[in-house]
């Protein structure tokens, strides 16, 4: 089967394997990774190296000649002194020809097909405004030069660098320390150097540096780099072993139709990878329109037409990860409209819930348990974002709460507390929607823990400082919460009338309403750190259902997001199956 027929007889397997990239936190970005194009992009590079992507021509001149050629410039350098004469290496042991070799291939050591394998200067060079170009690793680990944003050098320090270290035309340069195994050819003499953490492969007239380039680009050298790197936090190659590399050497003609054979190829992915990445930006455009149509249903007459209309294609529109999570907003969003369950007209109304509660209130405070509260703005009409249903009403969220309170942050160890001893609450504990009781650091057993401030069944907790994405994200406790955990500072605690829901407040508090709200009131510089105050969370307006209504959102709200998340882990497998399918064939193919 040629690389051809490899690609298109597996069309749909390459251009449907794709997985969704992890963000740094739980869940993941909303990106797409096109793994099975990657994949092919590998097995192009695997079969170039092995052999198998061209046809051997019995009349090539065999790559020993070559090689005889490049030791003669290597000895005629030696001679100048412009090299010092290399150090033997090793012979080529049986166990480090992975592979048999195609006829007039021949086995051989990196440092034997270049005129010397160095790196950058070893002393931290003087810094200039203007002057010379000097790379480091993030200058090349994108597979090109980058010069935008790179450091100079003065002219001086350049010029007294031996020539080794200065890349010229025709060189390869390769990443060896961090994000190792990188190679990128130097086509242009531009006059720049390079850090310690770049080896430089010195190409000498008949070096076939277009070749080795696809050599060191392919998964088999990578494994080999694998092998040799030494180092825990920062992995490094060093050059002595980068030097030991072996290669599989053609002859000069096939190594032509090789480096040929792959452009034409990298070409068809890079026209897969546009195709397939227009699919799913038309396919994102059409999610969100449909959502949006739904979202923006006034009536019930309106939501059942939407929703029949996704009902229809919805196999076809939920098949990532993204539109998945789109779906579980649109659900959020109905939810707090008042559109995903029916209504009861036997129910309490939401503003006589507002007067039970307030009388609660009132009640706890002249019993002396309540500090008299400020008074409460009401809900202007211009602030109220959507019209609810009748027996509904916009609140403040401090109109529903008892009371509410920050933690405290003591100096606390930095590991998580053992059985019941006392723990603080990192916001960890409450920014992914639901509570985790192991995010919490143990209290020294120098301090006194504070009691009042231990969480109970049943609190709203929200964090007040955190990421854009994840500040005022919150979580319900749970009624089985371990004790003798407390609350950070960084923490507030809202304790709600029983009449109130706090699984209803907290989906509302994570739907895209309250996200809004939320992004145009934080405080903060950056977006790695926003803080909202209490008042600020106090402020935030609520479409109060009524009690019983609540109670019928929140059950229909989790049997939907259980069924989300069913299909995300069908989707998942079904993802893991494309990608081993398509391993599968990788794998078949280089044997």
């Amino acid at each position: 089967m040629s690389a051809r027929e490899l690609i298109t007889d597996h069309l749909d397997l390459w251009t449907g394997a794709v997985t969704q990239k992890r963000s740094s936190g739980r869940g993941t970005n909303g990106k797409i990774e096109l793994t099975g194009i990657k994949k092919l992009r590998e097995l192009i590079l695997e079969l170039a190296v092995r052999g198998k992507l061209v046809e051997q021509d019995p009349d090539d001149e065999p790559a020993s000649v070559l090689l005889e050629r490049i030791a003669d410039e290597k000895a005629w350098l030696v001679k100048e002194g412009k090299i010092k004469k290399p150090k033997k290496l090793p012979e080529i042991a049986e166990e480090e020809m992975y592979f048999e070799l195609p006829s007039g291939w021949q086995w051989e050591r990196l440092d034997h097909l270049f005129a010397i394998v160095t790196d950058g200067d070893h002393q931290a060079p003087p810094k200039s405004e203007a002057g010379i170009p000097f790379l480091v690793i993030s200058n090349i680990n994108k597979g090109y030069l980058d010069f935008s944003e790179c450091r100079r050098v003065p002219d001086n320090y350049y010029d007294q660098l031996d020539w080794t270290k200065k890349p010229k035309k025709g060189d390869i340069l390769y990443t060896v320390t961090g994000s190792y195994g990188i190679p990128v050819k130097v086509n242009e003499n531009l006059g720049f150097c390079v850090q310690r953490h770049v080896a430089i492969l010195k190409a000498s007239p008949s070096t076939p540096t277009p070749f080795l380039k696809v050599v060191l680009s392919s998964p088999y050298a990578k494994r080999i780099a694998d092998s040799i790197a030494t180092g825990i936090a920062q992995k490094t190659v060093p050059l002595t072993g980068l030097r030991k590399l072996t290669f599989a050497l053609p002859p000069v003609e096939e190594q032509h139709r090789i480096v040929d054979k792959v452009d034409e190829l990298m070409a068809l992915c890079d026209r897969l990878e546009q195709q397939v990445g227009d699919q799913l930006e038309a396919h994102e455009v059409l999610v969100d329109t449909l959502l949006d149509a739904l979202t923006r249903s006034t009536d019930a007459a309106e939501v059942a037409e939407s929703w029949a209309r996704i009902a229809e294609h919805f196999d076809t529109l939920f098949t990532t990860e993204a539109s998945i999570d789109k779906l579980k907003q649109a659900i959020l969003q109905l939810a707090v409209m008042g559109q995903l369950v029916e209504q009861d007209p036997d129910d309490e109304p939401a503003s006589e819930l507002l007067e039970r509660i307030a009388e609660e209130k009132a009640r706890l405070v002249k019993q002396g348990k309540l500090k008299k509260p400020k008074a409460i703005s009401a809900p202007q009409a211009e602030d109220i974002p959507f019209q609810v249903p009748n027996n509904w009403k916009w609140c403040r969220l401090e109109c529903l709460a008892l009371h509410s309170a920050s933690g405290w942050s003591p100096q606390c160890n930095n590991t998580p507390r053992i059985g019941d001893e006392w723990g603080v609450l990192k916001v960890s504990a409450v920014s992914w929607g639901s509570f985790n009781s192991d995010e919490n650091k143990a209290l020294p057993a120098s301090l006194m823990p504070r009691p009042e401030l231990e969480v109970k069944p049943n609190d709203f907790l929200i964090s007040r400082a955190n990421t854009a994405e994840l500040v005022a994200r919150s979580a319900v406790v749970p009624e089985d919460v371990p004790k003798n955990l407390m609350m950070s500072d960084k923490i507030v605690r809202f304790v709600f009338s029983d009449r109130v829901n706090a699984f209803y407040i907290n989906l509302f508090n994570n739907s895209k309403i309250s996200r809004d709200y939320y992004s145009r009131v934080a405080g903060g510089t950056s977006s790695s750190m926003k803080n909202v105050s209490r008042k600020q969370v106090q402020d935030l307006l609520v479409p109060l259902p009524p009690e019983k209504e609540q109670q019928r959102i929140v059950e229909k709200v989790d049997d939907l997001m259980a069924l989300c998340d069913h299909l995300k882990t069908r989707l998942n497998e079904a993802g893991e199956t494309r990608t081993q399918l398509a391993e599968a064939v990788v794998e078949q193919a280089v044997s």
